[in-house]
């Protein structure tokens, strides 16, 4: 993607941005030629508190803002921490934007979460549904904290004129991602279990659910490429899926993941686990037609890469085993 005027003396906050996805977008901001990116620290600001948002908003004088920072998890997480997951992203999220557009911020990119879509949407899930139902009981308390970024963004542009957008990425993968555990989400956590099990001869792994629910995934780069997108061409109060629009079962993505981690071992799908949501899959028409964005990276080419950095990773670490 080449160089754009519109960074050109912009300065851009971009909360989470030593994170996962967050790394990806600086690393696109600085590709598109924005040259004053701020990246708040959570050592150094803790943004659930409002003190240290005053604080970032002080340090940083940003122009326009993305919003990634999150408490954040996959199954097992979220049924853990729901009253901190509720609590963190909301109080992040609604004290950040008010103060936002106190300060006269130009733009607001708030990015929210595939988990915010009611358990039972008709797939694709297209924007319009957003409200038709309550959200998947385990990821609840999460997305519906993310999805009051929405109702806020819409609210304060109604009756401030302020320019704020929500996003609504699809599950993201790619290199850089957290693979610990405790906390991963799906891919990150079969490709650690496929290539463990290598090394230490095991013949089984164990997948949580009965493998039927369905997912789509956003590669990393893919996603950073949308939202720098859209904060850059995007001002309208309707909500934006980002995805890929392909869709495939965990048994199908556990299949795909030992094949190309060369696992030639059993799985066994421990249905004593939840499932999830059943079928999660987007209708990314707007996003195409808004700002222009689609997914450029195949599926099998994306896991490649990221099975190669985790291995690399590795590798370079081979002490840390909670990392």
């Amino acid at each position: 993607m080449e160089q754009s005027s519109f960074w050109q003396g912009r300065r851009v906050c971009v909360t989470g941005g030593a994170g996962f996805l967050g790394s990806f977008v600086v690393d696109e901001l600085r590709r598109r030629g924005a040259a004053e990116v701020f990246v708040p620290r959570f050592e150094e600001y803790n943004l659930v508190e409002r003190e240290a948002i005053l604080r970032m908003l002080d340090d940083a004088r940003p122009d326009l803002i993305i919003h990634l920072a999150a408490n954040v998890g996959g199954i097992g997480a979220n049924r853990a921490h729901p009253a901190e997951f509720f609590y963190d992203n909301l109080m992040m999220g609604v004290q950040l934007m008010h103060e936002s557009w106190r300060r006269g911020v130009e733009k607001f990119v708030a990015i929210g979460t595939v988990c915010a879509y009611p358990k039972f949407t008709p797939v694709p899930f297209k924007e319009d549904d957003l409200w038709n139902g309550y959200p998947e009981e385990t990821n609840a308390p999460y997305g519906l904290a993310k999805k009051m970024m929405l109702v806020q963004a819409q609210a304060y542009r109604q009756q401030y004129g302020f320019n704020a957008i929500f996003l609504l990425p699809v599950n993201l993968y790619g290199p850089r991602d957290n693979f610990n555990p405790a906390s991963s989400h799906v891919i990150p956590a079969l490709i650690r279990k496929c290539i463990e099990a290598q090394e230490s001869g095991q013949e089984e792994i164990v997948i949580w659910g009965d493998g039927s629910p369905t997912r789509e995934f956003l590669y990393v780069e893919d996603a950073a490429r949308g939202i720098v997108m859209a904060s850059e061409k995007y001002n309208e109060a309707e909500p934006v899926n980002l995805g890929s629009g392909q869709e495939i079962s965990i048994r199908d993505l556990a299949q795909l993941i030992a094949r190309l981690t060369g696992f030639e071992g059993r799985m066994v799908f421990d249905t004593t686990q939840p499932n999830g949501q059943p079928r999660r899959a987007l209708d990314t028409t707007r996003a195409r037609e808004k700002f222009g964005f689609q997914a450029e990276v195949p599926f099998e080419e994306g896991l490649r890469r990221t099975i190669d950095w985790y291995r690399q990773y590795r590798a370079e670490k081979p002490l840390e085993t909670g990392a």
